[in-house]
C-alpha cells in the first residue's frame, strides 16, 4: 500500500480558504476592530518578517475567542458545503481519486482548520491532520489544541500518526515553503503540481 498526503490551501484548492472563512464567520464589528489591532502584524506578515502561521494564531485569538463550539461546527459544515466545493482544483481530486482507486491511504496535512476541513474530507472519505481549536465548556479559547499545522509541524504530526516505513511508496503534494517538511517525507514529491526529480 501507498501514501499519499497533500497540503489543502493552494495545492488541493484555487485559493487561501483561512480568510475566507474568518471572514465569513466573525462578526464584522470584530473584523473591524480585529484588523486595527491586528495591522502591525499584518504589515509584519506582507513584509516578510512575520510568519503566516504566527498571524494565523493572532487571528484565531482576536476574531474567535468566545465563539460557541457548537456554533462555528454548523458554519463550518456550511461553508464546506457551500464554499469549499467552489474553489476545489479538478486536478487535485482527479489524483485524490486515483489514489483511492488504487487502494493507497490518503491523507490531507493543512494548517487550516478542522471545522471546515472535517466534512469535506469525511465527505471524500480521505483522512486530516490539520489545525485544530481549543474549547473550554462549549466556547473557544482563542488557541489551538496543538500547534498550528504548518511547516515543520507537519511533518511532525504525520509521524506521530503514521508508520511511514510500512509503506511502499508514498506521495507528498505541496505548493508554499510551510509544505517543504512535509513534501521531504515523500519518495516522490509534487511541488506546485510539478514532479521533483
Amino acid at each position: 500500500m501507498n501514501l499519499a498526503l497533500f497540503d489543502f490551501d493552494g495545492t488541493i484548492t484555487h485559493c487561501d480558504t483561512f480568510t475566507p472563512f474568518i471572514k465569513k464567520v466573525v462578526p464584522s464589528s470584530r473584523i473591524y476592530w480585529g484588523g486595527l489591532l491586528l495591522l502591525p502584524s499584518i504589515i509584519g506578515y506582507r513584509i516578510g518578517i512575520l510568519s503566516g502561521s504566527t498571524l494565523r494564531q493572532q487571528i484565531i485569538y482576536v476574531g474567535l475567542k468566545g465563539f460557541s463550539n457548537t456554533q462555528l461546527k454548523a458554519l463550518g459544515k456550511t461553508y464546506a458545503r457551500e464554499f469549499l466545493t467552489t474553489v476545489i482544483r479538478a486536478n487535485a481530486l482527479e489524483r485524490i481519486k486515483w489514489h483511492l482507486e488504487a487502494g493507497d491511504r490518503v491523507i490531507v496535512v493543512s494548517a487550516s482548520l478542522e471545522v471546515y476541513l472535517k466534512p469535506w474530507c469525511d465527505a471524500l472519505g480521505v483522512e486530516l491532520i490539520c489545525s485544530q481549536l481549543q474549547v473550554n465548556r462549549g466556547s473557544l479559547t482563542g488557541k489551538y489544541n496543538n500547534a498550528d499545522c504548518s511547516g515543520k509541524e507537519k511533518a511532525r504530526r504525520v509521524r506521530a500518526l503514521v508508520n511511514i516505513d510500512a509503506y511502499q511508496k508514498i506521495y507528498a503534494y505541496g505548493d508554499t515553503k510551510e509544505d517543504e517538511a512535509l513534501l521531504n517525507i515523500a519518495d516522490e514529491q509534487y511541488f506546485q503540481w510539478q514532479r521533483r526529480v
